[in-house]
């Protein structure tokens, strides 16, 4: 049996994943398929999307995030997907604006994670 030395999709992140519970919506782009969808960690670099359908690796969307009044949308790839369970993204090209907000609910997430 040979073994991958390739590092999972964890082992791989360029930034830590804090929990962060939120609505969310993804656009597959190639289609336009609208998908809702909750996002249970957040990361500078990334989410995990929970779905029980997960769109393939290397799909490219746009991610849409609602918690509050707030909301951050940035184009993705789909980094990895677990069948039935979700999929992790990478984000590309995040507007100033929204990395900002992205920057506010990570502080706020890791100041939760602490107390």
């Amino acid at each position: 049996m040979v073994e991958s030395n390739k590092p999972s999709g964890a082992d791989r992140r360029r930034s830590p994943r804090y929990p962060f519970i939120a609505a969310a919506e993804i656009i597959e782009v190639a289609s336009g398929t609208k998908l809702p969808t909750r996002v249970s960690e957040l990361g500078l670099n990334g989410c995990y999307l929970e779905m029980t359908n997960p769109l393939p690796q290397g799909t490219a969307v746009v991610v849409k995030i609602f918690p509050r009044a707030d909301f951050f949308e940035a184009p993705a790839t789909v980094a990895y997907s677990h069948p039935d369970l979700g999929l992790g993204l990478e984000f590309h090209d995040v507007k100033p604006f929204f990395h900002s907000v992205l920057k506010k609910w990570l502080l706020a997430a890791m100041l939760s994670k602490t107390s």
